[in-house]
């Protein structure tokens, strides 16, 4: 039996640990890159540079998906995409999820080929069609920050690619 250290008196209680958040990425030496830009207000993918091929992909890889060579760079993305399917979410219980719903989980045909998952933020329910356009925008990790135009840079911390009609 192993004894238990007790605090020192006088000292404060430890903190109980922050929620978790399913929002947020884990950003590694590859996909720093991508969330930096993301945070300039930037949306970028990746385009393979092999010869015959040239075709861009999202999410981020280090090898092209359609020929799998690993001659792949990073482009900077219009930000322009159209709705290609949605489904409005209205219960979800991992934070801060639940404080958002409803909303639109969606997945969009960026202009450059790409189908990419998002969200779709300031439209009503009613007024989505399949095909729509739409333009990114970034969340910051701020809840209280507003979804922010392109490239208008946010404050601080993460920024999520989402869009909403052009």
């Amino acid at each position: 039996m192993t004894p238990q250290a007790k605090p020192e008196s006088g000292g404060a209680a430890p903190s109980p640990p922050a929620a978790s958040r399913f929002d947020l990425p884990e950003t590694d030496a590859f996909s720093r890159f991508y969330w930096d830009a993301a945070a300039e207000g930037r949306l970028l993918l990746r385009r393979c540079r092999a010869d015959g091929c040239g075709a861009a992909h999202h999410y981020p890889r280090e090898f092209c998906p359609r020929c799998w060579s690993e001659d792949v760079g990073w482009e900077e993305a219009s930000g322009r995409a159209t709705l290609y399917t949605w489904s409005v979410v209205h219960r979800n219980d991992l934070p801060p999820f639940g404080e958002r719903v409803p909303y639109v989980a969606a997945v969009v045909d960026l202009a450059e080929g790409p189908r990419m998952m998002t969200e779709v933020v300031d439209c009503p329910e009613a007024e989505l069609r399949i095909g729509m356009p739409l333009r990114v925008r970034f969340r910051t990790e701020d809840e209280t920050a507003p979804v922010i135009p392109a490239p208008t840079p946010p404050a601080r911390g993460f920024s999520v690619p989402v869009f909403r009609p052009a």
